[in-house]
Formats: structure tokens, C-alpha cells, sequence
């Protein structure tokens, strides 16, 4: 592939790496690699093995870990090459940094000090989800990763009840059961959603579907990789009493009458009280 040998100002280059394919990479990003004065990366073997599939040397320029363990101790350092007018590039392990990676602090500091900060941009499993979920993507909010303890999962997913827009996660395959159960309880199991999984990779994924069906899968057919779930927005048709019972019975597997009443009422604005009388109905049925 193309790469130049030109000459970078001084100044943080943020490169996108590819999340699966390597050659989406971009003919941008291999110049900056070509060409930057010092490396920095989340996982310096991903980006010395990136380097070597496009032919990019590192002819003895020095190449820096940095990532959420070391940050406060490898910034300084990264900031030193910046003021003495190095030209310094960060990388994501893969995809796009600062999006669920690490870089935020950097870029901060770096744009406070006055220092260039600028961007090669690339793949993204956020943009690349969305492109083939099959759902709405003129308004998408980006969760990443909600909270493992599930009460602080359930607060989290309620907190985004009423968004007028696409929510996007990150889950591991571990959780995904877990996680796509709790949406059903709080969003109904009828919501459109999709979930895909080794983006760009080999052996890409994609399930779309109710949030029922897609955890039905999930629960006969583990699933391995990494995770995008994109979840459709409310609508605003008639609240469904089906709908309503059918999420009563997944709260009430964790919770007591009251508190499941209570959590199906404030879901859907409706009155605590007829949906307690249904939580009892369902309790004392066989």
C-alpha cells in the first residue's frame, strides 16, 4: 500500500486503527506512521504487528505504552517530546481513539498547552454497527459499556428509557444474556434491536430482531467476540397490556411485587396501581 515520506508539523496525530481488516486502514494514517517522530500506542505489539502487514518501519524510533494504567505516569513524558516540537502519534488498540479507548486526558492536556492536536480518522465499531444494524441512525446515542452489577445495569438502561434516539452499547459475550434480558425488561421484549460481532472479521455477525428474539438466540447459540448492541428508539404507539404483563413477568424473576410494579409503571408512565394488581395476578398464578 501507498505510504509518503513527507514532513509532519510538530504536534498529537490520533490515528484510527482497523477494528478486524487490516487493510482498512488509511493511506493518511500509514503517513502519519511513516513519518512521526514518536509512536505511542494502547498495545504497542498490535500497532508494531499493524506496521509490519503495511510495511511501515519503525527505524529506531521510540514507541511508548499508554493506556488507562500508565496514563497519569506517561503523559508527562508525551507532553516533554510535544514541547521540545516533536510530532507524536497515538493509536487505539483498534478503532477509533477517545471512543471507548483511551486518549481523552491526552488530548486534553495537549490542546491546553497549545500543541497541535489533530486526527487521522478511521474505522469505528460504533459507525460500522449502526451502517448494518437496519435500524434508524439520523439520531444514535453512545452508551459503551453499562455498569456489570445488574441494579446498576437496570438504572442505567432506565435512564435511557425515553431517548429520542438509537441507543448503541458495547457488551462482552459473557454478558450478553444478562444484558439483553435486563433490556427486555425495561424497553419490552417487542423493541427492534440487532446486536454484531466481529466487525470486518471473518466470520462477522449480525442478528437483528425484538429484543426477545435476539436473547433467544443469545441463550441456544453462545456467542464469541466482540459485541455491538444497537437498540431502536421508543416509539410512541399505545402502551400494549401484553407487552406490560410480559415485562412484569421478567421483573418480577428479580424482584419483589412492589418493586416490579413500581419499575413497569415509571417505564411506561402508567398508574402504579393496576399494574401492582397485574404483578399479583401473575404472582399467584401457578
Amino acid at each position: 500500500m501507498s505510504k509518503r515520506n513527507i514532513h509532519l508539523a510538530p504536534g498529537l496525530y490520533f490515528v484510527a486503527t482497523p477494528i478486524g481488516t487490516a487493510r482498512d486502514i488509511t493511506l493518511r494514517a500509514l503517513d502519519i506512521l511513516t513519518n512521526v517522530d514518536i509512536l505511542a500506542a494502547e498495545d504497542t505489539r498490535s500497532l508494531r504487528k499493524l506496521m509490519d502487514i503495511h510495511g511501515v518501519a519503525l527505524n529506531e524510533r521510540p514507541i511508548l505504552a499508554y493506556h488507562d494504567h500508565n496514563g497519569a505516569r506517561m503523559r508527562p513524558k508525551l507532553m516533554q517530546y510535544l514541547q521540545e516540537g516533536r510530532s507524536v502519534a497515538y493509536a487505539s488498540e483498534a478503532g477509533t481513539p477517545l471512543i471507548a479507548d483511551p486518549g481523552f486526558d491526552l488530548s486534553k492536556t495537549a490542546a491546553e498547552a497549545g500543541v497541535l492536536v489533530t486526527t487521522a480518522p478511521g474505522p469505528s465499531a460504533v459507525i460500522t454497527a449502526l451502517t448494518l444494524a437496519g435500524l434508524p441512525t439520523d439520531r444514535f446515542l453512545f452508551e459503551g459499556f453499562v455498569p456489570n452489577a445488574r441494579s446498576a445495569r437496570l438504572a442505567a438502561l432506565r435512564n435511557l428509557l425515553n431517548v429520542p434516539a438509537t441507543l448503541v452499547f458495547y457488551e462482552s459475550p459473557k454478558r450478553l444474556v444478562p444484558f439483553l434480558q435486563d433490556a427486555c425488561a425495561v424497553y419490552g421484549e417487542s423493541r427492534q434491536a440487532a446486536y454484531c460481532r466481529e466487525l470486518t472479521k471473518k466470520f462477522e455477525d449480525i442478528q437483528r430482531g425484538t429484543l426477545a428474539e435476539l436473547l433467544a438466540k443469545a441463550q441456544t447459540r453462545p456467542v464469541k467476540g466482540e459485541i455491538v448492541v444497537i437498540i431502536d428508539r421508543a416509539q410512541s404507539s399505545p402502551v400494549n397490556e401484553s407487552d406490560i404483563e410480559a415485562q412484569l413477568k421478567i421483573a418480577l424473576q428479580s424482584m419483589s411485587v412492589r418493586d416490579a410494579a413500581e419499575f413497569v409503571a415509571q417505564a411506561h408512565g402508567v398508574a402504579k396501581r393496576k399494574i401492582y394488581q397485574m404483578a399479583l395476578n401473575i404472582e399467584q398464578k401457578p
